[in-house]
């Protein structure tokens, strides 16, 4: 499963359960932001041990995409079986910033920055 477009870049590998972005999400409103929540969701039917998110090179986010990001986690934290993982960066400011509050919607969930 992937969506290409000249901005924005979404892969996901199912031998690691990991969907990677990369580029600048700066869609706008929640419609725009539907073909990627639903590649989120056929992750979750899965329902692999651990998914994880890889924003590493997400060099931007608007707050209508850090919402459904949002959304999704709370979606995957009513199913127990799964744990998430969300992959930042140090060198990008908004990551530092912005993915400590996934953790809030999910305690369980692993924050990693690199």
């Amino acid at each position: 499963m992937e969506i290409n477009t000249k901005d924005y870049q979404i892969c996901y590998d199912p031998a690691t359960a990991t969907v990677s972005f990369l580029g600048s999400l700066r869609l706008s409103g929640p419609a725009e932001y539907t073909p990627i929540a639903e590649l989120l969701a056929k992750v979750a039917d899965v329902e692999p041990t651990k998914i994880t998110l890889n924003l590493q090179q997400l060099e931007f986010l608007n707050s209508s995409g850090i919402n459904m990001l949002s959304k999704f986690i709370i979606e995957v934290r009513k199913t127990a079986r799964v744990q998430m993982a969300v992959q930042g960066s140090q060198s990008i400011a908004w990551h530092g910033k912005s993915l400590k509050n996934f953790q809030r919607l999910m305690p369980g969930l692993e924050l990693e920055f690199f």
